[in-house]
């Protein structure tokens, strides 16, 4: 009798638990739908429970399709538009290898490589960077384990402050998204790194430690690449912003959650933008979804093991006067797997001025100055009156001749 009992009373309590789960995830859609009506369609402002609890309370909920604040109109679709990609639409990014930039007899094909990827591209993968694996492994690690803590405990690090040295929220530019990004996130400003540590999460128990060592990492291959960026433009090496850096600068770490999401064809991870800075580094876990714009197409980007993805950011596009892309690139989200990445802004502090090189601007040479110049007040005050997507506040910074080249390399 036992033995016949036994397997009843398994099936019975998994049963019951899907049972509880199906009616968990019922509720939520439900409290989603009676939020969303009372919030009404013109207005702007979230409320305070959707932020508290983001994407991740959603998946780990078992909903089975959207709530309607993250569906995005039929346009702005992953799979919509002349930009439409398959499965099997791919870029191999080119790849700058340091040990080679390093070596002096190899450096100067190095430097070409690393040029016509900033020129061609906007986008490169750098190999053989000398970071330990065990570095690199941890951060995604305590990433990982950070957005597997109980909600109340992440939740401590909201925050309406975007200076504050660390902030937990959600989707894009959560005060402003019409339409919510499928993504949950950690800032974490890392300079001056010995005196913001401390206000970093202390759960899990080894997140300051391996985050604080994995951001000096970053930072030495930034500015390792920035002065090597400097001299592929022609800038001597004493001149240039190499001697700011060096003294200051600004560097944000930004780690994003991508849950497993039930209708991936209708939402996006982030939205089209290009990123606000020098150069942007960019660690991801196995689970593909950055994609990239090229050649007025959406390609997702084919990693390698172990390699960090960089991008030119609006602050080198101005700074090189154009001669280097900033390009929109965004996150699809698939419907099985959760995806992990962290992304190392870098860039000068933010009091400082942005504008093109002297050294890269010759009127008299038929290379005029084609961007304003711009600081992080500029930008903020920007994201204050607008949505922040498709790369309008770099389209914003630019001069009247500048614009009409852009325009010009668009249709080409």
């Amino acid at each position: 009798m036992s033995l016949v009992a036994a397997p009843m009373t398994i099936v019975d309590l998994a049963t019951s638990a899907q049972l509880q789960q199906q009616q968990q995830a019922m509720e939520v859609e439900e409290d989603a739908k009676a939020e969303q009506q009372e919030l009404g369609a013109g207005e702007q402002e979230l409320s305070y429970s959707i932020l508290m609890k983001g994407v991740r309370h959603l998946s780990d909920s078992g909903i089975t399709r959207l709530p309607d604040r993250y569906v995005l109109p039929a346009p702005d679709r992953p799979g919509a538009g002349l930009a439409t990609t398959t499965s099997t639409s791919r870029v191999k990014l080119p790849v700058v290898d340091l040990a080679r930039l390093r070596d002096p007899s190899q450096r100067a094909a190095v430097l070409q490589t690393l040029d016509a990827a900033c020129r061609g591209y906007g986008f490169f993968q750098v190999v053989n960077h000398g970071v330990d694996g065990a570095v690199i492994a941890g951060m995604l690690d305590v990433a990982l384990r950070f957005f597997e803590l109980p909600l109340p405990e992440r939740a401590r690090y909201m925050s309406p402050d975007v200076r504050a040295a660390v902030r937990y929220g959600t989707s894009f530019n959560q005060a402003k998204d019409a339409v919510l990004c499928w993504r949950d996130f950690l800032k974490l400003v890392c300079h001056p790194l010995r005196d913001v540590v401390a206000a970093w999460p202390r759960e899990p128990a080894e997140l300051r430690d391996v985050a604080s060592g994995y951001a000096a990492a970053s930072h030495g291959l930034f500015m390792e690449l920035m002065e090597a960026a400097l001299q592929a433009l022609g800038i001597a090496a004493d001149g240039g912003v190499l001697g700011e850096l060096a003294a200051g600068s600004s560097h944000m770490m930004t780690v994003n959650c991508y849950p497993a999401c039930p209708q991936p064809e209708l939402t996006l991870g982030m939205p089209a933008h290009s990123d606000y800075g020098l150069f942007t580094f960019v660690l991801q876990d196995h689970v593909e979804g950055l994609q990239v714009m090229h050649g007025g197409r959406w390609l997702t980007v084919d990693p390698i093991p172990g390699s960090f993805v960089v991008n030119v950011g609006d602050h080198l596009e101005i700074y090189s006067n154009g001669a280097y892309k900033s390009v929109l690139h965004r996150v699809r989200v698939n419907s099985t797997r959760p995806r992990i990445s962290v992304a190392s802004f870098h860039s000068l502090p933010a009091e400082r001025v942005v504008g093109p090189a002297p050294e890269l601007v010759d009127e008299a040479a038929g290379k005029p100055r084609r961007y304003m110049d711009t600081d992080f007040a500029t930008f903020l005050a920007y994201l204050a009156s607008a949505d922040g997507k498709d790369k309008t506040f770099l389209q914003s910074r630019m001069l009247l001749h500048g614009a009409a080249a852009a325009a010009s390399s668009i249709r080409t």
